[in-house]
This record gives structure tokens, C-alpha cells and sequence, in this order.
């Protein structure tokens, strides 16, 4: 049990390096990152003890919490000084909410007339695993898509899709999304030693431990 929980600890602080350091997160947004990885650790562990006690109010907490730092997480991405359009400023103060399906259907609205909107589709990925409990739905899988397709350079897409999949407990859909994303990506690039070394620490818990999703 200890072995697993370091394994995961190791993990989210890879993926505040990758975030820091590659993704090029300014230092204003270490704080916030690093409270989204922490949130998302939290939410894993409750998942894991199936004997807790409903806890109605303090899970409302929990995800609006968790809808604030999500959205902080990634906007700490983008140009702060970037104008953001109006459907994405609104969709993100219900997910700061944890009023994840109005946030994901003005997202919709916004995107159909936005299709290119790289930022946008990341926020609608976002919404709707947020708003299936940490599940990664086919439809935020095909958001975190559309986002890859209008930068295929960018890794945000895939990173923030393999955090899902780990956070909701799915180890080899994490892996797999990661390894793909270093197979596309150049030799080079600045994120592909770090996820490769995170990758050979999935395989080595799915070899450990057979039974992992």
C-alpha cells in the first residue's frame, strides 16, 4: 500500500515539473498547480477506501475546490494577458463552481462557433470529466482530441488526458496516452526525458501489480 502511494506521490511531483519547468508554467501559478496535483491525489486516495461515510456537503466542497483548481491549472498555460472570450470566461465560473455540466454546455455553445480554439477544448475535456466524477467520457476523450488536432505540438492536450485517466485510477490508459504523446513528439523535445522516465514507472507498477486498470 506504501509502495503504491509513493509511486503516485512521484507522480504528481513529475507532473508539477513537466508543468513548471516544460510547459513553461509562470511562478505565479506554482501554488495553484501544485494545489490542483494535491486535490487530484486527495480525490484518488477517497476512491480507494470504499468503507468512507457519505459525506454529502463536504463532497459539494470538494468539488468546487477542485473546479477552481482546475480551471487555474489551466489557464497558468496560456497568456495571462490574452483576452478570453466571453463563452470560456463564463463557462469557467461555474466549473469554479463545480457546476461542471453548465460549465461543459457553454463551452459547447462557444466551440461551435470556435472551432479552433485550442484553449476551449481543453476547458470542455476538462468539464465533462469533471462533471463524470473524474471519469474520462468518450466525449471529453474527443475534446482532448480536437485540442491535439490545432496544436499537434503543443503536449497539453495529452498531458492533461493521461492526468485524467491516472487521477480516476485507469494506470495503463495514463501510460498508453503518455507513450503516445512521446512517440509523436520530436527527439528533442524538452518534455520527452521527463515523460519517459514517468512512463517507465507506470510499467513498472502495472508489473507489480497486474490488476490495475
Amino acid at each position: 500500500m506504501i509502495g503504491g502511494w509513493l509511486g503516485v506521490l512521484a507522480l504528481a511531483f513529475a507532473a508539477f515539473a513537466l508543468a513548471a519547468f516544460l510547459l513553461r508554467l509562470p511562478q505565479g501559478g506554482y501554488m495553484v498547480f501544485g494545489a490542483a496535483l494535491l486535490f487530484g491525489l486527495a480525490g484518488y486516495g477517497l476512491q480507494g477506501s470504499p468503507g468512507q461515510p457519505a459525506a454529502p456537503k463536504e463532497k459539494v466542497a470538494a468539488e468546487t475546490r477542485g473546479g477552481e483548481d482546475m480551471v487555474e491549472a489551466r489557464r497558468a498555460l496560456f497568456d495571462p494577458v490574452r483576452p478570453k472570450p466571453d463563452y470560456l470566461v463564463l463557462s469557467d465560473g461555474f466549473a469554479r463552481k463545480g457546476r461542471f455540466d453548465e460549465a461543459a454546455g457553454l463551452l459547447r455553445q462557444g466551440l461551435a462557433d470556435n472551432p479552433g480554439h485550442l484553449e476551449g477544448w481543453l476547458a470542455l475535456g476538462m468539464a465533462l470529466t469533471g462533471h463524470a466524477d473524474g471519469q474520462v467520457t468518450p466525449a471529453a476523450a474527443y475534446a482532448y482530441g480536437k485540442a491535439r488536432e490545432i496544436d499537434p505540438a503543443s503536449p497539453a492536450a495529452d498531458y492533461f488526458l493521461g492526468f485524467s485517466y491516472l487521477q480516476s485510477g485507469q494506470v495503463r490508459a495514463a501510460r498508453d496516452t503518455w507513450a503516445g504523446l512521446v512517440e509523436r513528439s520530436p527527439e528533442d523535445a524538452p518534455w520527452v526525458p521527463e515523460l519517459t522516465a514517468r512512463i517507465a514507472e507506470l510499467d513498472r507498477m502495472i508489473a507489480n501489480a497486474p490488476m490495475l486498470r
